[in-house]
């Protein structure tokens, strides 16, 4: 497995991660993707390992809680050979302080995640959103303390915008505290917004994409084909209020093309989106998941090979959308002197 610096931390990742959301199987749709149980998620542990992934990521409010349990569980007796993440400030009880990124909250949801993992330090601890409610200085403050008292190794975002991040960068150099090395953040070739502002961002700061939903919310598994409706029952009914939208067309575009390079390769449809990400600016890794040996098998053969250029190019144009302004003139051209993003 090809491994990559974490940002600038200096700290290594496989290309690859494991998404834990489909552990535990309780709570609602958005915090429950699967139902594996700690026999099923050991089995999938021990798969990742001997494909060399060995980042596995969770958060406290897949299953409330229970990925962390169950993933705690799985790893148990291997805990060196693992990357545990895992990633809070979103709402994780019923009390009035069970959610965002106070000291207090921060604190508490650290414990209760080491608690639950049956570890006594986290790899990588993720904000999963921005708390605007809380001051940034406390917000990284506490970070730095968690970091400082062994608790927590490395620090990243997730779903924070350029502003939000690049501000919390600024507190962080101006008090001499940990900075983020990585940004969980949603992109896959129906969904390309990271690369207007993010990407540059990342590339500039040091900061390594933890690639979410790589599958464009299940859109991309090859069971989405032009003028082919979805079979009753499907899970993308379900989760379709919650995925960013994508236009109908464009979709079949990239589809089709995944399809024909598919085939021409002789790889699945997810494998060909995964590896196309792989190539991508700024990403440090992708998380993968699977509710069942098949789908993380099939997965797992995204990497040990790679698309051409002719063929990057071609899934380039297909899935390519307007940027929206200020990104577009610098991405058209019209101001040749400026450098234009990454993508």
């Amino acid at each position: 497995m090809e491994t990559r610096f974490l940002g600038a931390s200096g700290f290594k990742v496989p290309a690859l991660g494991f998404g834990a959301g489909t552990f535990g199987g309780k709570g609602p749709l958005f915090s429950a993707w699967g139902n594996s149980d700690v026999a099923e998620a050991t089995r999938m542990v021990d798969l990742c390992l001997e494909a060399g992934v060995n980042l596995f990521d969770t958060a406290d409010v897949y299953s409330d809680g229970a990925s962390e349990t169950i993933l705690g569980a799985a790893v148990r007796g291997r805990r060196d050979q693992v990357i545990l993440s895992t990633k809070l400030t979103l709402r994780a009880g019923d009390g009035a302080n069970d959610v965002g990124a106070s000291r207090h909250h921060l604190l508490r949801g650290v414990e209760r995640a080491l608690a639950r993992l049956g570890t006594d330090y986290i790899d990588l601890l993720q904000l999963h959103h921005f708390d605007a409610r809380t001051p940034v200085e406390q917000v990284m403050s506490t970070l730095d303390e968690l970091v400082r008292a062994g608790k927590v190794r490395y620090l990243g975002a997730s779903n924070f915008s350029g502003w939000q991040l690049m501000k919390s960068q600024a507190v962080a150099d101006r008090h001499g505290r940990e900075r983020f090395v990585a940004h969980q953040a949603y992109y896959s070739l129906v969904g390309r917004d990271y690369e207007w502002e993010l990407m540059p961002l990342a590339a500039d700061q040091g900061i390594g994409a933890v690639v979410w939903s790589p599958l464009g919310w299940g859109r991309l598994t090859g069971r989405i084909r032009r003028d082919q409706p979805l079979p009753a029952g499907s899970r993308l009914h379900d989760t379709a209020g919650f995925a960013p939208p994508v236009d109908e067309e464009r979709l079949y575009r990239v589809v089709d093309a995944l399809e024909a390079i598919a085939a021409d390769t002789g790889k699945s449809v997810p494998q060909v989106a995964l590896n196309w990400l792989l190539q991508r600016p700024t990403v440090a890794t992708v998380l993968i998941g699977a509710r069942n040996e098949t789908q993380l098998r099939d997965n797992l053969g995204a990497v040990g090979w790679s698309l051409d250029a002719d063929q990057m190019q071609r899934l380039d144009d297909a899935s390519r959308t307007t940027p929206p302004y200020p990104y577009y003139p610098y991405w058209n051209g019209q101001f040749s002197e400026r450098t234009p993003p990454l993508a």
